[in-house]
């Protein structure tokens, strides 16, 4: 019987992999960051310009988060499509086809 491994596979499979990760350990501290900013919280600082600083850098980890989704994404869409317009032996018509999740990404 064949073992299959998380770990082993193709690079780009495991870049997608690790800039996910990534991206949901960010999310999950910019939620954690945000809450301690809020203006109706009594955790942390009582400052409001201290406040908005942690706002504003719970803010930050979102945007760090979605950029490392889209680079995962993008690096898997541009291998999808690399694999598909490479030269081969198979026959244009008897290659998969896109998907429409594919084009849905740049959106």
């Amino acid at each position: 019987m064949a073992r299959v491994s998380v770990a082993g596979g193709e690079v780009h499979i495991q870049t997608s992999r690790a800039l996910m990760v990534i991206s949901l350990l960010l999310g999950f501290f910019g939620i954690i960051v945000s809450v301690v900013g809020m203006k109706c919280t009594k955790v942390g600082e009582e400052d409001p310009v201290t406040k908005s600083r942690i706002a504003v850098a719970g803010g930050v980890l979102f945007i760090l988060s979605g950029l490392c989704t889209l680079a995962a994404v993008s690096l898997y869409a541009a291998q999808v499509t690399y694999e598909f317009f490479r030269e081969s032996t198979v026959p244009i018509n008897a290659r998969y086809e896109f998907g429409s999740a594919l084009f849905i990404d740049p959106l």
